[in-house]
């Protein structure tokens, strides 16, 4: 499901801000992009965001923005000075006549430079805890109101596949009585002799094949139980994906078994309808 929720504030000498979104996904995929001075605290930000999330691609931005500037490189003066008198003495031995700037080679030598890494105390790791709660909270607001209007349209389509399946009970009416007409009139244009008892036993077992009471039932059955599973406090999404399988099992049925092309338009209409309700279905936990 998407959302997104952002919180910033001052942690001691730094501007902490914390971003927290969220795309569309089957499971949890949660990636954390964190400064170095809280990487020692990534598993417990992992269970922590993973909790609220619980589904969707994920992503979780903590920047650290000193407010004042500070040292933070030191160099190891006794080792550069090694460092240039031997190779100095190398130039010496070797090529007395090189003009080599020797300090710039010095500079780049191994550990001759130490970049220190802050690290957060208890107290600024609490500071910084406290953003992420406050970015999440922001995030929940978001997603409870995207899940308001997902809400509302999902209830809308699934009765507007409802008020279909009432339209195709309208045009049920009368069908087998039709259909009986029809193939009478059929025989008596091709003037075939046909034993009646036979012809009503064939007819019946036509009719039965036809019939699509159950399948209007179940249809009817599933779209309550999906507008009951809506009224639930609990992630629902993979339930909803499920009863939305189920209406589009009976409503492929009822179009094949129906055998009326206006009844078969009616089920193209409630497959739309029912594809629309699929795609947003996904964007529920």
């Amino acid at each position: 499901m998407t959302g997104f929720g952002r919180a910033e504030g001052v942690v001691k000498d730094r501007k902490v801000t914390v971003e927290v979104r969220s795309l569309n996904s089957k499971q949890l995929d949660l990636l954390l992009k964190l400064p170095g001075a809280i990487k020692e605290h990534e598993a417990t930000l992992r269970q922590l965001v993973g909790e609220r999330v619980v589904r969707g691609k994920a992503e979780v931005f903590i920047s650290s923005e000193g407010l004042h500037a500070s040292k933070r490189t030191s160099f190891d003066t006794e080792l550069i000075r090694a460092y240039h008198e031997e190779l100095k003495a190398v130039r010496a031995a070797v090529a007395p006549e090189a003009t080599t700037d020797l300090f710039a080679h010095v500079l780049r030598m191994p550990d001759v430079a130490n970049t220190t890494t802050d690290r957060f105390s208890e107290e600024e790791w609490e500071a910084t805890r406290a953003l992420v709660e406050s970015a999440l909270k922001t995030y929940d607001a978001f997603r409870i109101s995207e899940g308001d209007r997902l809400r509302t349209e999902l209830a809308a389509r699934v009765d507007r596949i409802g008020d279909k399946l009432q339209e195709a009970e309208g045009m049920d009416v009368g069908r087998a009585e039709r259909t009986r007409e029809k193939l009478h009139a059929k025989l008596a244009e091709l003037q075939a002799k046909v034993d009646q008892d036979r012809f009503e036993q064939e007819l019946i077992f036509y009719l039965e094949k036809m019939d699509i009471t159950e399948e209007k039932v179940r249809l009817r059955s599933h779209c309550t139980y999906f507008h009951e599973t809506m009224g639930h406090d609990e992630p629902q999404g993979r339930k909803l994906g499920f009863i939305a399988q189920e209406m589009g099992r009976e409503i492929n049925t009822l179009g094949s078994k129906a055998n009326d092309a206006a009844v078969q338009q009616v089920v193209v209409m409630m497959k739309d309808e029912l594809e629309k309700v699929k795609e947003q279905v996904l964007n529920v936990l």
